[in-house]
């Protein structure tokens, strides 16, 4: 059995978006490249269907993979989420007590996480050591140059 992963209602419709242009586009298409390379002769030397072959197997890997990651996906409700502390889907702005550098991050589940647009997963170490903490507290973050602190400044809902 799977294990079952935690997503946003944004997260989950991504994977379902996926999924559904993987079968409804991307299977269509590699059947039909199957065909054609089989059209073309010989099997046994064919190498244009040796590869369309390969790239159906990954295809389909990647489908069973998708559907298992639906059918094993639970949505958080953000509406319940507390913001009196730090949890996962919350956003908090932090400044670096050293530098006085103010920092927004979302922490979300491991399978959104995009440094770019500021979410960052709830199993990296930097997310948990702001798990459970409240607004006005100082936390004291270790990161691979020593340790760094941290003041949370605000904390709300993603």
């Amino acid at each position: 059995m799977s294990e079952i992963k935690y997503y946003s209602e944004a997260g989950l419709q991504k994977l379902r978006d996926e999924l559904h242009h993987l079968i409804a586009v991307e299977r269509p298409a590699a059947s039909a490249a199957i065909a054609e390379a089989r059209d073309k002769g010989d099997l046994s030397e064919n190498a244009e269907y040796d590869a369309a072959k390969e790239a159906q197997g990954h295809l389909e890997a990647r489908i069973s993979k998708l559907q298992d990651l639906v059918a094993n996906a639970r949505l958080l409700d953000e509406s319940k989420i507390d913001t009196s502390k730090v949890l996962l889907l919350s956003t908090i702005t932090i400044r670096n007590t050293k530098n006085n550098a103010k920092q927004k991050y979302t922490i979300v589940p491991e399978s959104e996480a995009n440094l770019k647009q500021g979410k960052i997963s709830v199993t990296s170490p930097f997310a948990q050591s702001f798990l459970g903490h409240e607004k006005g507290e100082v936390v004291d973050v270790v990161v691979p140059a020593g340790k760094m602190t941290f003041e949370i400044l605000s904390i709300e809902r993603e």
